[in-house]
């Protein structure tokens, strides 16, 4: 597993390459169920187009960050990202902190399906 991607558009990139595309909306599916945000990811707008679920992501972090902080923490835990990630968050303002976010999430989701789809046959 190679995660040498610095932006949430390559990373996304490397994913449809590998064909885990689709998992990784069911992941991301599956955690934002789990820690009760409400957001689909089925679209037929969202999911045969990365950016879009980009964007979809990144507004809802937005929105979390803004008006219900401890929900956004409560998916960061469910998420399971590691404290340190945020230490190297350049904190400029709450778009640029969404955006970066985001990608730690996608990065994090890609992780657990790429380990559940080499290591569990």
């Amino acid at each position: 597993m190679n995660i040498d991607t610095h932006s949430s558009e390559a990373l996304l990139l490397e994913i449809t390459e590998q064909n885990l595309y689709d998992k990784l909306v069911f992941q991301l599916q599956k955690d934002f169920d789990r820690s009760n945000i409400q957001i689909t990811f089925f679209h037929t707008e969202i999911l045969p187009k990365p950016e879009a679920l980009i964007s979809q992501i990144r507004e809802k972090i937005y929105f979390l960050l803004m008006e219900r902080f401890s929900d956004y923490l409560n998916l960061l835990y469910v998420i399971d990202l590691p404290e340190s990630t945020f230490k190297n968050l350049k904190v400029t303002d709450a778009v640029e902190v969404a955006d970066q976010v985001t990608f730690l999430i996608l990065k994090r989701e890609w992780q657990k399906v790429w380990y559940r789809n080499n290591y569990s046959k």
